[in-house]
């Protein structure tokens, strides 16, 4: 349970209707076989010590007699089993009978949840059997003891962060579900044991649903639903089991009786979220209230869940070409609305014939295409210094060819070695006043350029070089509408490769050969052959590593050293553990040290859930210390 990850896990044992002890004795083997396995919470299906199905066969006296005799069988099993157990029994209490979720944890049943509502409609027929959980909760006798019998949180004594909540198959289709008033009162996890038919359609609904759900309680939400042994009469059950995490699916299984679904759920990262939502509104005032705790002994989990190297790119091609779609359209509005509103038909862009910048320049091209704007007001500005090569050079000036803006070259040599001179700069040496001094001559050219043209300069730098400080600090730094600014790095790849897919030669070509060009801000001289010298990411490290730190440290709010072990596992055989925390503890580094050039940025359309506007989404002080987080790294 190290970091927040716990393992849980969904259950569906085969059923035989009305045999209790034979559904006990199949509950308790799976049950060890999910304790072998590491798990620490686990439920099984609505009424699975006796048989969702039974209709009538409830009213009978013999069957609650067994029932009951089966749960205690099931909760002696666990005296010695590290795992906090959901069973579905009926419980016969006065004259009412309620279907309840047990929960039992080594060798005790702490509590009994009744299902809220009873559906009686369509095949539904559960009012004729079952009464509503009460409002107000009560301790009854049940298996020779006092128990509670209601609504209510449990808690582990060990981790207090971490409290589970439970609900019972309709109860999550009413428009206000129990799970909203545990989520608010604390539950950090959801748990719905579930006997839900087959229909057509109605396992893309109840998918939805289930990952709504967690998204809108930002919560962990395990979903258990019956199988095949259920399957009787009319009706067909196909044991539908999902795990989701704040929207995501961790692990999903249908048509599959006789095993369970696992995964591990971070609840520092849904407790972290939390605390970030003003809107999420903790109340402690109604009636779920922590019924009972239970123990758990404190180990670490054993991670099986992955973790994707690239968090801001979706590993679906479909996906992928819908999100590039959607973040063109985002960027492109916002250059769109910052044109009209400055009264500006022209745009000014340096054209480096790198990444960025390519992917700027097709941004400004969709804009000034739908606002029925002329081409040529797009001024692409090539301007080669000491560091260009021929290839980024001409890809600039093709690209410009084919779509038909305007195009020109301005040498800066000259220029440069001037303001060396004044200076008193040897125009030798290489140093930060070198590199320095050639991008804040770009920006000195597109600005003024801009203002001749009553224009705006449009900026290049993306999310991730901005995170790094990996820009000339009032050089390509400044801009006066930043399109790039809300996209990571590994994502302007992507989306770069997009415009390309739908592009006709030879664009196609140009594109694919940006594509192909290394990252570089080219302010050193080429090698002897001609090719790129200055290779960014042997400088600050691979981007995919940085775009990952990122992610994890700005949308999750993690520690450094679990970024590291998550890390570790997702890069494992790529990168080995020494590249991974040096490029770490060069990200932490650069990001505190670099918050003064987030400080005034420019205005730029926000994308992505990670964001780095000074007036939005991050604020720090630009002297913060971080040697807080390089300790957490060491730990």
């Amino acid at each position: 349970m190290k970091d927040g990850f716990i393992k849980v896990a969904a259950g569906v044992p085969e059923i035989a209707l009305g045999d209790c002890a034979e559904n006990a004795k199949r509950i308790i083997a799976m049950l060890k076989d999910m304790h072998s396995q590491g798990i620490k919470l686990a439920t099984f299906t609505e009424l699975g010590i006796t048989g969702y199905t039974l209709e009538d066969l409830f009213l009978q006296q013999a069957l609650l007699d067994a029932s009951a005799k089966a749960l205690n069988e099931v909760i002696a099993a666990t005296v010695d089993i590290d795992t906090l157990v959901l069973v579905g029994v009926p419980v016969p209490v006065g004259c009412s009978l309620y279907n309840c979720a047990a929960v039992i944890n080594r060798g005790k049943l702490l509590g009994l949840v009744p299902k809220t509502q009873m559906p009686t409609y369509s095949e539904f027929y559960e009012g004729r059997r079952f009464t509503s959980s009460p409002e107000e909760g009560q301790y009854v006798n049940y298996l020779g003891q006092s128990v509670w019998l209601g609504q209510g949180l449990f808690r582990c004594t060990e981790i207090p962060e971490l409290v589970i909540g439970i609900e019972l198959c309709e109860d999550a289709w009413v428009p206000c579900p129990p799970c909203i008033g545990l989520a608010q009162a604390g539950a950090n996890i959801i748990f719905n044991l579930s006997c839900s038919n087959e229909v057509i359609g109605k396992s893309e609904y109840r998918r939805s649903l289930v990952k709504n759900l967690s998204g809108s309680l930002v919560s962990a939400y395990v979903y258990c639903s019956a199988g095949g042994g259920e399957s009787t009469t009319d009706l067909v059950f196909s044991g539908h089991c999902m795990i989701c995490e704040n929207s995501a699916m961790l692990a999903e299984q249908r048509w599959s009786t006789g095993t369970f679904i696992a995964a591990e759920v971070d609840i520092q990262r849904l407790n972290t979220d939390r605390r970030r939502m003003s809107t999420f509104v903790a109340d402690n005032s109604g009636k779920y209230r922590i019924i009972s705790e239970f123990s758990l002994d404190v180990t670490e989990t054993q991670l099986t869940r992955t973790f994707s190297r690239t968090p801001f790119v979706p590993s679906s091609k479909d996906n992928l070409d819908e999100r590039c779609r959607e973040i063109i359209h985002i960027q492109s509005a916002g250059l769109q609305r910052r044109l009209e509103a400055a009264h500006a038909q022209c745009a000014v862009i340096g054209l480096s014939g790198g990444l960025d910048s390519t992917l700027a320049y097709l941004v400004t091209v969709d804009a000034f295409k739908k606002l029925h704007y002329p081409l040529e007001n797009i001024i692409a500005i090539t301007m080669p210094c000491f560091g260009t090569t021929s290839r980024t050079k001409s890809n600039a000036q093709k690209m410009a060819e084919v779509i038909g803006t305007s195009f020109r070259e301005i040498d800066i040599h000259a220029a440069v070695q001037q303001h060396f001179n004044d200076i008193g700069h040897d125009g030798v040496t290489t140093d930060i006043t070198y590199e320095n001094s050639q991008a804040r001559m770009r920006t000195l050219i597109l600005m003024n350029t801009a203002n001749k043209c009553g224009g705006l300069v449009i900026g290049t730098g993306d999310l991730s070089e901005l995170a790094l400080g990996w820009a000339t600090y009032n050089g390509d730094h400044m801009s006066m509408y930043a399109v790039n600014v809300g996209v990571p790095k590994t994502l302007v790849r992507y989306l770069v490769d997009y415009f390309a897919s739908v592009s006709n030669e030879p664009l196609k070509s140009v594109l694919y050969d940006v594509l192909d060009t290394p990252v570089s801000p080219e302010l050193l001289p080429p090698e002897e052959n001609g090719d790129i010298a200055q290779r960014t990411e042997d400088i600050v490290g691979p981007y995919e590593l940085h775009d990952f730190f990122m992610y994890y440290i700005m949308r999750c709010g993690f520690a450094p050293h679990k970024i590291y072990r998550i890390a570790l596992i997702t890069f494992e055989g790529k990168y080995s553990p020494e590249t991974i925390k040096k490029w770490l503890n060069n990200f932490i580094r650069r990001f505190f040290t670099q918050q003064f050039k987030r400080s005034c940025l420019p205005d730029g359309p926000k994308v992505g859930s990670v964001a780095i506007s000074p007036r939005g989404d991050w604020r720090m002080p630009s002297d913060a210390l971080y040697a807080a987080w390089l300790s957490d790294l060491e730990r």
